[in-house]
């Protein structure tokens, strides 16, 4: 970089050198390269839909966010699970599924898709930064941790007779499940 030196002499700058550097350039444009897609998967719980980008090396014309929509269903055999799971423990803990059947569907099927992927039913309905490290921790597998001691379910899968929206079902069958999420 060039400096520019200025000799000014005035009464109050006695030989003084001032120095002045040329105004800042902007920095370049990033060249366009070609990106190794790494395989990403971030679950959506509304529709379950999976973010995955390419897998062949491509250039980035819309820059790194660019990914592919695949439609992802949890296995036959955790929704069972987990169905089997939910009306257990709202027997024992003497609370009923939405009213909504479809809401009860939905988040038992979010619990075996976060069974499947992480191990362990992680809540579906919360948003979380690493749901590997969330599932490691417990606080939210389900039944999470205000549910057990105060019997709160943000998902709204357990609910209390005093709640608005509960119904007087304790129980779901896998075709309710299948019928309710078909459209989704």
């Amino acid at each position: 970089m060039q400096t520019y030196i200025q000799h000014t002499r005035s009464s109050s700058l006695n030989n003084q050198l001032l120095f002045s550097f040329p105004p800042p350039r902007p920095p370049p444009p990033p060249p366009l390269r070609l990106q190794k897609s790494v395989l990403a998967m971030t679950l959506q719980a509304s529709s379950f839909a999976v973010g995955v980008p390419s897998l062949a090396p491509r250039r980035c014309r819309s820059g790194p966010g660019h990914v592919v929509r695949a439609k992802v269903e949890p296995t036959e055999k955790s929704v069972e699970i987990m169905r089997k799971f939910s009306e257990q423990y709202a027997r024992r803990s003497g609370t009923y599924f939405c009213v909504d059947k479809g809401v009860t569907s939905v988040v038992i099927k979010g619990l075996a898709d976060h069974k499947d992927a992480l191990g362990a039913p992680l809540c579906p309905c919360r948003h979380y930064d690493d749901k590997a490290a969330e599932a490691a921790q417990g606080f939210w597998n389900c039944p999470c941790v205000p549910m057990r001691e105060r019997k709160e379910c943000h998902c709204m899968l357990f609910l209390t007779p005093d709640n608005d929206f509960a119904g007087q079902d304790q129980a779901i069958s896998l075709e309710e499940i299948k019928e309710t999420t078909a459209s989704m």
